[in-house]
């Protein structure tokens, strides 16, 4: 019998590819092919018995941060397979999307070989974490990028990626459920224990190292 499977990518040309991978090599029939948070919980409404493969980060709507997703899934569905793809390289992020309760985790560089690897092992009950992602978890204990975040608590982290990720103090707030001073203290924070003067350095923080999606 052929693996239900929803697929989730705010990318078009990425979803055709990976609709193909699958249907071609992973004995597995893609029911939903959706580009939001929404359009995803609305696919899993309709078909709860499926596996899940999306990316982790689709911008839009009340879900654009790939965490509070996955919290939102797991906690309406907490037993369904969900399979993430995601650009993000930070070992934190990495761990803290994995503690969501996600089956496998992959690199999407790493996807097109080793997505049906994941799909395999997950619909038999098992885990999985690609090649870049597990280079990425086993450096965290001497990396810089660790040492560079050792001193953020775990809210400031998250708040300096949000704000990284495009979301204004105010629409993160919404998001976290604090208070706009509540957040703008955390990123002020968080500025200032990684020694970041303005909000340009937090964008080039970011992106060296592998805060974004």
């Amino acid at each position: 019998m052929r693996l239900q499977i929803i697929l989730a990518d705010d990318h078009p040309i990425v979803r055709s590819g990976v609709r193909v991978l699958l249907e071609a090599n992973a004995n597995a029939t893609v029911i939903a092919d959706v580009g939001t948070p929404a359009e995803l919980i609305d696919a899993i409404h309709a078909h709860p018995e499926s596996l899940v493969v999306t990316d982790f980060s689709m911008p839009g709507g009340q879900m654009a941060d790939g965490l509070q997703m996955l919290g939102v899934i797991r906690r309406r569905w907490p037993a369904l397979p969900i399979i993430v793809l995601t650009m993000v390289n930070n070992a934190g992020v990495l761990n803290s999307i994995l503690a969501a309760g996600v089956r496998a985790l992959l690199s999407k560089s790493d996807a097109l070989t080793e997505l049906t690897l994941a799909v395999q092992a997950v619909s038999h009950g098992r885990d999985y974490q690609s090649t870049g992602v597990r280079k990425t978890l086993e450096g965290l204990g001497n990396s810089s990028t660790a040492a560079a975040h050792a001193g953020l608590s775990k809210r400031e982290a998250e708040v300096l990626r949000l704000f990284a990720s495009g979301f204004t103090v105010s629409e993160i707030a919404g998001q976290l459920n604090r208070s706009v001073k509540t957040i703008s203290r955390q990123k002020m924070d968080a500025m200032a224990k990684l020694g970041l003067k303005n909000d340009l350095d937090v964008y080039a923080y970011a992106r060296e190292h592998g805060l974004l999606a």
